[in-house]
């Protein structure tokens, strides 16, 4: 059975172990079971989101991105998961993303411990080569869940988009005692499409699963309010402690990866010097049509 009665693995004694911080931002570089479960305080976060590795092959800088089957990566899932539940307050919230396939699972599981509110798809354009035997994917699902049904910070005004419907076409409407026209913005649905990161953009890391600061923005700004303190176990390019940062909110980012965490220390503004060597951002040369390069 998966997530079953022997759930927790023994926590790895041979990973380096460091806490880095600065203004309200913490970074732990570290293995993420053994930090949440002896770093991070019980119901001190008022946001979570989570984005861990797939378990379809990916190379992580050091680490293969491949369990030896798909049971022992959904009870590893399992593991951290309930210790991030913990880490939130009760009237928190957690954004969950993994594998089309291994969503299924993940979501019966946190059903059992979460309300989920909402099941997101993030939709972006292809990028490569797309299956021929059968069809490719164009999306990754997103998973919003609460604690509480009833009390749980959702911001609703923040997060409104133009809405695509009766206010373009400015139609009015007349089942109000007054006509009136349709609201012009309104709350996304959940179909999110957001380009992912591209090697031209500003914004852009090196990192293989980059996660857009358009996406981050979204679900801070809907979960969190200015001061709380944004979770990431699994924090990659530090995107989502970056746009905590920017909206003014704490982070704690959580990281396993020595190149990832020298990303971190400098996107996040902790510091700009590792080990005597200056941080800075990746320059992306490119060849002109000209033959010139930048």
């Amino acid at each position: 059975m998966l997530c079953g009665a022997n759930l927790f693995f023994s926590i790895s004694t041979t990973m380096p172990s460091e806490t880095f911080k600065k203004d309200g931002h913490t970074i732990h570089w570290g293995d993420v079971v053994e930090v949440l479960s002896s770093k991070v305080e019980d119901e001190s976060v008022s946001l979570i989101f989570a984005d861990p590795p797939y378990n379809i092959g990916k190379k992580f800088s050091e680490f293969h991105d491949k369990w030896n089957s798909n049971e022992e990566y959904i009870e590893w899932c399992c593991q951290w998961i309930l210790l991030c539940i913990r880490k939130l307050k009760a009237n928190g919230s957690m954004y969950l993303m993994t594998s089309t396939e291994a969503m299924p699972y993940l979501d019966i599981f946190i059903s059992k411990h979460l309300k989920v509110l909402s099941r997101i798809v993030w939709h972006y354009d292809s990028s490569g080569v797309q299956a021929k035997k059968y069809y490719g994917s164009l999306y990754e699902p997103i998973l919003f869940c609460v604690k509480s049904e009833t009390d749980y910070v959702f911001n609703a005004d923040a997060i409104k988009v133009e809405a695509r419907t009766g206010a373009i076409r400015r139609l009015i409407d007349y089942r109000k005692k007054v006509p009136t026209a349709y609201s012009s913005k309104k709350v996304p649905g959940n179909v999110w499409t957001i380009p992912r990161v591209r090697y031209r953009m500003d914004e852009y890391e090196e990192h293989p699963s980059q996660k857009p600061e358009s996406l981050l923005e979204r679900i801070i700004l809907a979960s969190s309010n200015i001061g709380d303190v944004v979770l990431d176990p699994f924090a990659g390019s530090f995107t989502t402690a970056a746009v905590a940062r920017k909206l003014n909110r704490h982070s704690i980012s959580i990281e396993s990866q020595e190149a990832y965490l020298k990303t971190g220390l400098r996107r996040v503004g902790i510091t700009d010097n590792y080990k005597g060597e200056y941080l800075r951002k990746m320059p992306k040369p490119y060849i002109r049509k000209n033959g010139k390069s930048s």
